[in-house]
C-alpha cells in the first residue's frame, strides 16, 4: 500500500492568529505587517472560531462611503465556521478542497485545537516534491 503525503508534512506550524475582539483596522495592519492573506481567528483555548481573509477585509471599502469606512472587530468581518482539515488528511484530498473555495488557507485542527495551517502554496511544494 502506498503511503500518501499528508497535510502534516507540509503545513505551517508557526501561525499568525487573531482574536475575535481585535479591532478590524488593527487586524488589517497585522495581516499586512506579517505578509499574510488571512489568519485563523481563535479563542483563548486555541479553538478556531473563524478565518479573516483579505476577501473579508475588502468589505471595509465595499461597505464604506466616500467619507468613512465601517468600523468593528474581527468577529464582525470574519468568515465563521471555516473549512478546517485534520493533519492526517492526504494532500491530494486537500488540493481538491482548495479547488472548491476562494480561501487560500485552511486551519489545521487536531483534537479541537489549532495546530497549523495549510495553504495553496504549501500544496505546490507537495506537487514539486511528490509528483
Amino acid at each position: 500500500m502506498v503511503k500518501l503525503p499528508t497535510v502534516r508534512e507540509y503545513m505551517d506550524t508557526e501561525i499568525c492568529t487573531l482574536s475575535p475582539e481585535t479591532d478590524i483596522r488593527e487586524a488589517v495592519t497585522f495581516l499586512l505587517n506579517n505578509r499574510r492573506t488571512g489568519a485563523p481567528v481563535v479563542n483563548a483555548d486555541n479553538e478556531v472560531l473563524g478565518l479573516l481573509s483579505e476577501y473579508d477585509c475588502l468589505r471595509l471599502l465595499a461597505m464604506g462611503t466616500d467619507a468613512e469606512q465601517p468600523e468593528g472587530t474581527v468577529a464582525d468581518f470574519m468568515t465563521e465556521e471555516p473549512t478546517t482539515v485534520p493533519p492526517r488528511m492526504n494532500v491530494y484530498y486537500a488540493a481538491g478542497l482548495f479547488m472548491g473555495t476562494r480561501f487560500r488557507r485552511f486551519p489545521v485542527v487536531e483534537d479541537g485545537k489549532l495546530v497549523g495551517a495549510i495553504t495553496r502554496f504549501d500544496i505546490l511544494h507537495a506537487i514539486n516534491t511528490k509528483i
